[in-house]
């Protein structure tokens, strides 16, 4: 886990990009109104009523529409090519007043854990181009002018700290939304913290990558839901997971992010370490309400 003292959302505005050409635009969910009206307004001042199609119960994305024709669309990218270091620029409605406002900097890491108001981000990238109140739902491109990231949340009392969501990680989402009519996303059903050399070396494990099945602090944190599809895979508090389908957990492949790839009902191989003792166990995903 990476601690960046308050790390905060903004609420009631900000700023989203067109995907396809008919008005399916990829924002922020923390950035919809509780109720009433939601309005889009393009770059040339053109205002549309929206209607949210899809939230995303993994992460802080929505998916919105408005009835128009012919936009522009934006190109997207990979963000599993992203390196630290890369050049990147961030466009947003700037402090809701000022549209189309573009920062740049470079990526600073990846595969940040963060917690924001609460819930847990992972696999977020950091950036120092600067993320302005209004930017949240906004591209990150890189120097090609595609799309590589979401920009979602900014570190309070810390200049040029802003994090956000791998396009990738929205590529699923988008999809699963054509495909079905919502954002389904796969569930396990462990309470696990991630391995890293400083938590294998504190807690003397016989590995540094891959995650802990761990119980939390009170008596509802259980390592393993009952009757979850971790419970009827046989999965125990203590076991380590280090791969599924051959896929190495570790900071570059976090367990969420691989899971994202993949849809409930599909049947996926686990590797874990149980005892000093590995083997291999298949575990048919749910789905996460």
């Amino acid at each position: 886990m990476d601690f960046f003292g308050d790390v905060y959302q903004q609420k009631g505005g900000g700023t989203g990009f067109v995907l396809t050409s008919d008005g399916l635009i990829l924002t922020n969910k923390h950035v919809l109104p509780s109720s009433g009206e939601l309005t889009v307004v393009t770059r040339d001042g053109n205002k549309f009523k929206a209607q949210v199609r899809a939230v995303d119960p993994f992460t802080d994305l929505a998916l919105i529409s408005i009835n128009a024709k012919n936009l522009p669309v934006v190109e997207l990218g990979d963000s599993d090519l992203i390196e630290v270091g890369q050049h990147v620029v961030a466009i947003g409605n700037a402090l809701g007043e000022f549209q189309n406002t573009v920062t740049s900097g470079v990526i600073s890491a990846k595969g940040r854990t963060i917690i924001a108001e609460g819930e847990r981000f992972d696999n977020m990238i950091q950036t120092d181009a600067a993320i302005n109140p209004g930017n949240s739902g906004g591209p990150l491109v890189n120097l090609k002018g595609q799309v590589i990231g979401i920009n979602t949340v900014v570190a309070g009392g810390a200049e040029n700290i802003g994090f956000a969501i791998p396009i990738n990680t929205a590529k699923y989402a988008v999809e699963s939304f054509k495909k079905y009519g919502k954002i389904r996303r796969p569930f396990v059903g462990i309470r696990y913290i991630p391995i890293t050399k400083e938590t294998a070396s504190v807690n003397n494990l016989p590995v540094d990558y891959g995650v802990l099945i761990l119980r939390g602090n009170t008596s509802t944190d259980l390592a393993v839901t009952p009757s979850s599809p971790a419970a009827k895979a046989g999965l125990k508090e203590g076991d380590i997971i280090t791969a599924i389908n051959d896929q190495r957990i570790d900071e570059d492949h976090p367990l969420n992010s691989i899971l994202s790839r993949y849809y409930p009902g599909d049947v996926v191989e686990f590797t874990i370490l149980r005892g000093g003792k590995e083997f291999k166990t298949t575990l048919t995903l749910g789905e996460l309400e």
